[in-house]
């Protein structure tokens, strides 16, 4: 009998905490450019709740600015880390193979990027909340963690 473990979490844990966060933090005031999305007024809300929870620095990297400013957007390092809350249900959550993983209690799908790292969006939130990690973070889930508890505090579970 074979079983699918989605997305091998147990190696990928163990290459997270191995993986020492010395990327530091960013000496630079330049802005990432992140497309703001479009939610719902109700998304909206709970979006700019979030804003309010965010971290200073995810994963060891302080946070940045981004154009156009916006409490949908948010960016750590320079753009390492990019989160945009209110975004489209992705079309991969359709798809009963799509890999997934839990952070400290918010599940993410996971989604593989060519060239790049990894993209996660939460599932089962009121609001989607999707965080782009650059490919210095192709196998850590450091990130995720930082930001599980605001994500938690900020946006309710869907029924």
């Amino acid at each position: 009998m074979s079983s699918h473990r989605p997305f091998g979490l147990p190696a990928f844990v163990a290459a997270a905490l191995l993986l020492p966060a010395a990327t530091g933090c960013s000496a630079s005031d330049a802005k990432a450019s992140v497309p703001v999305p479009g939610p719902p007024a109700a998304e909206a809300a709970v979006c700019r709740a979030l804003a309010k929870e965010l971290p200073g620095t995810v994963a060891g990297l302080a946070r940045t600015g981004t154009e156009p400013e916006s409490e949908l957007t948010a960016a750590w390092g320079d753009a390492a880390i990019v989160l945009r809350c209110g975004v489209p249900r992705p079309e991969k959550m359709n798809d009963p193979q799509a890999q997934g993983i839990d952070a400290n209690g918010v599940n993410w799908l996971f989604e593989p990027r060519a060239g790049d790292g990894p993209r996660f969006t939460t599932t089962y939130r009121k609001a989607y909340v999707e965080v782009t990690l650059d490919a210095r973070y192709a196998h850590d889930v450091g990130p995720l963690v930082d930001l599980a508890e605001p994500v938690k505090k900020a946006v309710p579970p869907s029924l």
